[in-house]
């Protein structure tokens, strides 16, 4: 967290630099913070307005507040939500989705098939069915699917043939294969059939496809994995100034610095602009957020209201009372962090939500 809060701090605009080292000051610290977020170059706006898949943006809104700061840290499943569209685009009950942004690292831990259920077709056939078996399959053989061994069942269950909605299947083991090894990916193949797996022609029940149907109503693929990344601290070896950064010094009779000293140890403001860093337009949301740091002093005697630890009341002591060489007071510092949450475009235009541990200063004591 002390990394993070040090790179942003070094975004913030110098009293006195020169064009040159403001400019390198302020590449490295964007590199730098890439590297809090997982990334070694920020992905590219999309070239044309793109409205998030709305699954997307409510999974969001229901893990993070208007800061994107968790709510609720058990609500999701791995740290990484990635959503991805149909590129078929001409096969009505047959799907491909490409799944080259997944990186190797990431543990597979859950694959959805999500699929807009229309409102049923008029039919002269008798209504006496209010249901239909809906089967999804891997395709193996991309020419011949239903050939003997050309495809594998995933997942099958019935569905209503009343109203419209959202279905949702379980893909996990064909996401799997597909990571494992790229060249299997030959899509999905749905199928819709009567109770007693009789065919049904025209099928009664259809789904929306990516060609013929609206935006928000397309089939998407919904894959929750884990990175392994747990708190984003980073080493400050190379970078400009180190952990000792140059802060400018305000000028008058009393620096701004000696008042720090004064006020006991809180938490203040340090905000986050993703438009002022140049971010925007990848970033869905949020537009920023308030990451927040600590200053002030620890003085003897260290007081509840300060949080200490057992160590920095022993280590405060010591230093009051001189008992021992080269020890200086505590230092006030996150004792609570927060994690915040991003929903943003990657480099293939895919949303992708992800959850970054350690980013918010929650509260501030003496360590």
């Amino acid at each position: 967290m002390l990394g993070t809060i040090l790179l942003l701090l070094a975004l913030a605009k110098p009293v006195c630099p020169s064009p040159a080292s403001a400019a390198s000051r302020r590449a490295e610290a964007l590199k730098r913070l890439l590297e809090v977020f997982g990334m070694e170059d920020p992905p590219p706006s999309p070239a044309h307005f793109k409205q998030p898949p709305q699954y997307m943006v409510d999974l969001f809104n229901t893990v993070a507040n208007a800061d994107g700061v968790t709510k609720n840290p058990r609500i999701l499943e791995g740290n990484t939500v990635r959503s991805f569209l149909d590129k078929t685009h001409d096969e009505k009950m047959r799907f491909l989705f490409v799944l080259s942004s997944v990186a190797k690292n990431e543990k597979i831990l859950t694959a959805e098939l999500h699929l807009f259920r229309l409102w049923p077709r008029a039919t002269d056939r008798p209504k006496r069915q209010h249901f239909c078996q809906v089967s999804v399959y891997q395709v193996l053989e991309k020419s011949e699917p239903d050939a003997p061994g050309g495809k594998k069942l995933l997942a099958a269950r019935l569905v209503s043939l009343q109203g419209s909605g959202w279905e949702v299947f379980a893909i996990t083991q064909a996401v799997r294969d597909w990571t494992e090894d790229e060249s299997s990916n030959r899509g999905l193949l749905v199928t819709v059939q009567g109770l007693g797996g009789s065919p049904l022609d025209p099928p009664p029940l259809q789904f929306a496809s990516g060609r013929d149907h609206h935006e928000s109503k397309k089939p998407m693929l919904v894959l929750f994995t884990d990175d392994g990344r747990r708190g984003a601290s980073l080493p400050m070896a190379g970078f400009p100034g180190g952990s000792h950064m140059s802060v400018p010094k305000p000028t008058g009779p009393r620096s701004t610095r000696s008042l720090d000293r004064l006020q006991p140890c809180q938490r203040h403001p340090l905000s986050v602009d993703f438009e002022e860093i140049g971010w925007s337009g990848w970033i869905i949301s949020p537009r920023g957020y308030n990451a927040y740091h600590c200053k002030g002093s620890c003085p003897f005697p260290l007081g509840e209201n300060m949080r200490p630890t057992n160590h920095a009341t022993v280590q405060s002591i010591i230093n009051a009372l001189k008992l021992s060489e080269g020890v200086s007071s505590p230092c006030c510092v996150p004792d609570k962090l927060y994690s915040i949450n991003l929903l943003y475009f990657d480099d293939d235009e895919n949303v992708v939500l992800k959850q970054y541990d350690d980013m918010v200063a929650g509260s501030c004591g003496c360590h």
